[in-house]
């Protein structure tokens, strides 16, 4: 029988991940040892017993045998939630492809360099002989002991920080009247809190029968510790969120806790607001924009059981809850749910997977599911809620139109708004009634070209045309390179050069040209840089203090504005010609998301949707609202074509300094699929070839696509060429990543 070793780190601190030690499993422990497991091994020159974690299994020796020790033991603690963690990082690395090292960096919250806020007090120790030691102190001339004993005396509790600043009391003397027992030094650990709403609890809003039966359904699904995903299909603003949360408190009464996860940074303030409104201080959140020691600080606060809610994006799924019951990803369709970085994990299926792992529930909402999902929930992989209504009984679905720019140019409105768009704006600000413009893209304008000879200027880092930005820049937006606009062309010395296409910038300019004293909010990546940016530009927009916000696609998901009855969409199939087979998808997604913005209230809304392509099946399916209608022609698309799910795809994507060497690479590992797997029925390979944009900050890119009915025979393959890659030595030049069922186009 071959001999089974365990690679095991010793220490989880973000520094000694890359310290992995290899043990042999005794046999007796073969059949209880797995990923995630905390052991005891031997360690060091002395045998010191330490406790490790397991984090891969494997029947190879990577260092002499003669050298290798043996695991002692299981720990008594069994799987703590490190483990847990750990076990997910084991999950992702086989699913997805990276190294453990990469894995693990995904799922550990980094602890390194960040102190811990501390709150320091000192007061007077019971019982002690405070006047005799004054009086001998001032006897002696100990000024410092004098003056701290007769603040003390004043009162009773004082900051560490006016002791040692405003008092001037040395720390020499603090730590001798502490061992003299006549002052006692108190730390408490301070949190850093990123909310900072007033506590004030509302009362808990009554469920319509749609939403009760739902919630009565999962009730009894928890208590019979019938763990499984749900689909919640909604429409907007049929009150997906009091399901979340009815089902939230369903799991914190069996003492368990929950995740819930959003797409964008964008959606954070509104929904932290809610929940914080229904559950209090219990709930915390988790984003790229709090400072390390915040991140840190709510990390703790889960694992130490002192929050039961955490919310935020996809990171906020590794939160080390002890107990989890319940991951909610609102608005499961969306595309940042997907890692760009490796591994390149799903946040949906990652959280499906840590939910199997830890018998907890998931459920997935949106208005626009993803094909993936619904295609899920149709087979019974999922378990499908539907709400057809809006929650608010006074509400009722926009009336959406569509506006042909092309009739509009042909009967002479050369304006950015169509005729129609422009009345209702006008009509909506004689009414006091906000509005919102929808723009799918950022920046003040598109390319900049030269109209006498037509040169492009381009990155010199990535291969991709700049793009005109306020004050007088272009500025790369997948390097971030950025240059002054030249007067002249740097190709023919032409002075007609200039910015084409359009921009956020540039509809607010022309929004105030055309509406002289209206009040506009922007919000784009422009505008949202900043801390807390997010949370102002809506607060603003909420409170009243704009008529138009005009934005994004950060301002059509989610958001929640009663007096909002307008929503025009200005440039519908821009999104429809991108190199991604998923474009036809993500425009329904984005216009019906629009188009779900507007009438919220009481008050009716209308929705325009300005187009060039009027007839497409994903601009007609979203102005009427109707996802069957768009998931049945979509579904026939993606099995026409073995586009997932009707197929799996996996992306091997190379990377080179070098060209010449990069297209070697690519196929060597094209020439090593079809030598090593011609006989999988079923597999597809094409490529190797250039990626869409060869180049992006001076790497030359290359891609190979594989597609199979089975995911498994996918994991099959890659793990095979990481085997390869490891062993050929052109690899250390050109870096190799898999992406499973992607969310970008290569």
């Amino acid at each position: 029988m071959s001999k089974l070793y365990a690679d095991i780190i010793i220490n989880i601190s973000h520094e000694a991940l890359d310290k992995v030690f290899q043990y042999e499993v005794p046999f007796v422990l073969r059949k209880k040892i797995e990923p995630g497991m905390q052991v005891v091994v031997p360690f060091g020159r002395a045998n010191k017993e330490q406790t490790g974690y397991v984090i891969r299994l494997s029947e190879q020796a990577n260092v002499e045998e003669s050298r290798i020790k043996s695991i002692l033991r299981i720990s008594e603690k069994g799987v703590s939630i490190e483990g847990k963690m750990i076990r997910l990082a084991s999950w992702i690395r086989d699913q997805y492809g990276s190294t453990m090292i990469q894995a693990l960096r995904t799922v550990l919250p980094s602890s390194s360099k960040i102190e811990q806020k501390q709150e320091k007090t000192i007061s007077l120790f019971e019982n002690a002989d405070i006047e005799s030691f004054l009086e001998e102190a001032k006897k002696k001339h100990r000024k410092a002991q004098v003056r701290l004993l007769e603040a003390l005396q004043k009162e009773p509790k004082l900051s560490w920080n006016d002791v040692t600043g405003q008092l001037k009391i040395p720390r020499t003397t603090l730590k001798r009247l502490e061992e003299q027992k006549l002052i006692r030094i108190e730390v408490k650990h301070q949190y850093r809190n990123p909310i900072s709403f007033p506590q004030s609890k509302k009362e808990v809003p009554k469920l319509n029968a749609e939403q009760q039966r739902i919630a009565d359904e999962f009730q009894s699904d928890f208590e019979k510790e019938y763990y499984r995903t749900y689909l919640l299909h909604g429409v907007t603003g049929s009150g997906k969120t009091e399901v979340y949360m009815a089902a939230i408190d369903v799991v914190l009464k069996k003492g368990r806790q929950a995740i819930v996860l959003i797409p964008e940074i964008a959606l954070t303030y509104q929904t932290v607001r809610r929940f914080y409104e229904r559950f209090g201080d219990r709930v915390s959140i988790m984003n790229s924009r709090l400072s390390q020691g915040e991140r840190y600080d709510q990390m703790l606060r889960a694992q130490n059981g002192e929050v039961d809610i955490m919310i935020g994006p996809r990171s906020a799924l590794f939160t080390p809850f002890q107990n989890l019951g319940l991951i909610v990803i609102d608005e499961e369709h969306e595309s940042s749910y997907k890692s760009e970085s490796v591994p390149k994990y799903h946040a949906r299926e990652t959280a499906i997977a840590r939910a199997s792992m830890e018998h907890a529930s998931v459920i997935l909402g949106s208005a626009t599911p993803s094909i993936e999902s619904y295609q899920n929930a149709r087979t019974g992989t999922y378990h499908l809620w539907q709400l057809k209504h809006r929650a608010n009984p006074g509400s009722t679905m926009a009336n959406v139109s569509i506006e042909d720019l092309r009739e509009e140019l042909r009967a002479g409105n050369r304006s950015l708004l169509s005729r129609r768009l422009r009345t209702l704006i006008l009509d909506r600000l004689s009414k006091k009634q906000q509005i919102m413009l929808f723009l799918n893209r950022r920046g003040y304008a598109g390319f900049v070209s030269c109209r006498s000879c037509g040169h492009v200027l381009k990155c010199p880092h990535c291969d991709v045309s700049m793009t005109a930005h306020h004050g007088n820049r272009l500025v790369c937006h997948y390097c971030g390179h950025q240059i002054k606009m030249p007067k002249y062309c740097p190709e023919c010395q032409s002075p007609y050069i200039g910015a084409f296409g359009i921009g956020t910038q540039k509809v607010e300019m022309l929004v105030q040209k055309e509406f002289p004293g209206v009040r506009t909010l922007r919000m784009d990546m422009d505008t949202t840089r900043k801390k807390h940016s997010y949370e102002k530009i809506l607060k603003a927009f909420s409170n009243g203090e704009a008529d138009i916000l005009i934005g994004t696609q950060m301002i059509v998901k989610g958001h929640d504005f009663a007096n909002t009855t307008l929503v025009g969409v200005l440039a519908a199939d821009m999104s429809l010609y991108a190199n991604d087979f998923r474009s036809s998808e993500r425009t329904f997604q984005l216009l019906t998301q629009a188009a779900g913005r507007a009438g919220r209230g009481n008050l009716p809304g209308d929705v325009v949707i300005q187009t060039y392509n009027p007839e497409h099946y994903s601009i007609v399916a979203a102005a009427k609202q109707d996802y069957e209608m768009f998931f049945e022609q979509e579904i026939a698309y993606r099995e026409l074509l073995m586009y997932p799910p009707a197929c799996q795809m996996m992306v091997v994507f190379l990377n080179c300094s070098d060209p010449d060497t990069g297209e070697t690479a690519a196929k060597m590992l094209g020439e090593e699929i079809r030598y090593q797997f011609h006989d999988m029925e079923g597999l597809f390979l094409l490529g190797p070839s250039r990626a869409s944009i060869i180049k992006i900050r001076d790497l030359y890119r290359y891609v190979l696509y594989l597609k199979h009915k089975d995911y498994q025979s996918l994991v099959l393959i890659k793990n095979h060429l990481e085997e390869y890659i490891e062993n050929k030595k052109i690899f250390e030049k050109a870096a190799v990543t898999f992406d499973f069922n992607p969310m970008i186009g290569y």
